[in-house]
């Protein structure tokens, strides 16, 4: 199917942002808004955003891809990801005025930006969905447990380990305050728990992990989440599951539809492990459509 690419410029907050808008001939009226967390190359991995959009383009699905303020090619001074809302605000706004038709907007992002569009979807009606890949539950508790289980272990079963012990290459009081420190933060006390019903307030002082399960509860709509095989990021979202029973009840959830890509690393990187998350979005997609 044939596509046309628009540059665009708008604005958010006094700043100029810059998007494009991937617009089939035969537009169906689902569109995805990719949104993209923290400073990212164009090529290399992260080109897996323009080669997605254009894969979703092709099958009739409008999608744009921005630059959010301080980033990129956009204006302004750098922000948090969990300070995003009026930068995908603003985006939306220019996607439908520029594609009239469009009646659904899914958010799609990796990382932070899948965390990014989980604060944001539950406030805004025009979000009927959402693809959140390795999404990013960063506690200093769950890294470091997420290190000693990934990392530790898998140190004292290697080989080129055992060989630097045994040649005295090995720094062995260095390694071990790293330990002591990786288990003193992992044994920490976890936040109270909120007690929040369907339409509460949430709290941004509320630990991440916590903030974005009150998030999604609040957001309605079907989800896709991607999980990689080999990514910390997502071992630690995995740790929080398991941990967390309100998680555990969100993710057995009709709309919820997991996959998990066994040997894929965090940006999906290779062309077999891009073209399975297209494929995954796309099968998604058409069912929503």
């Amino acid at each position: 199917m044939q596509v046309n690419e628009l540059p665009l410029v708008f604005e958010c907050q006094g700043e100029q942002l810059i998007g494009i808008i991937h617009q089939p001939v035969n537009k169906l009226k689902v569109g995805i808004l990719i949104v993209v967390g923290g400073p990212q190359y164009r090529v290399g991995s992260h080109r897996q955003f323009l080669l997605l959009a254009r894969s979703l383009a092709a099958q009739g699905f409008p999608v744009m891809r921005f630059d959010v303020r301080g980033m990129g090619d956009s204006g302004g001074a750098q922000r948090r990801f969990d300070q995003s809302d009026d930068d995908i605000r603003a985006a939306i706004d220019c996607f439908l005025s520029s594609c009239p038709q469009l009646n659904q907007v899914i958010l799609w992002g990796l990382c932070d930006a899948a965390s990014a569009s989980c604060f944001y979807a539950y406030q805004d009606v025009r979000v009927n969905g959402m693809v959140l890949l390795n999404p990013w539950v960063f506690t200093e508790q769950g890294a470091a447990k997420t290190y000693l289980k990934h990392y530790y272990l898998q140190r004292l079963l290697s080989k080129d380990f055992w060989q630097k012990v045994f040649s005295f290459k090995f720094g062995l009081m260095q390694s071990l305050g790293s330990l002591i420190n990786l288990l003193k933060q992992a044994a920490g006390v976890h936040n109270i728990e909120p007690k929040c019903g369907k339409t509460d307030f949430i709290d941004d002082n509320l630990p991440l992990p916590i903030r974005m399960r009150e998030c999604l509860r609040q957001f309605s709509y079907p989800v896709l989440l991607i999980l990689s095989g080999r990514d910390l990021t997502a071992e630690e979202f995995k740790g929080v599951v398991k941990n967390d029973v309100g998680w555990q009840t969100l993710l057995e959830q009709a709309r919820v539809i997991k996959h998990d890509l066994a040997d894929a690393d965090h940006t999906f990187s290779s062309e077999a492990w891009r073209s399975q998350v297209s494929a995954w979005t796309l099968d998604w997609l058409n069912k929503l459509n």
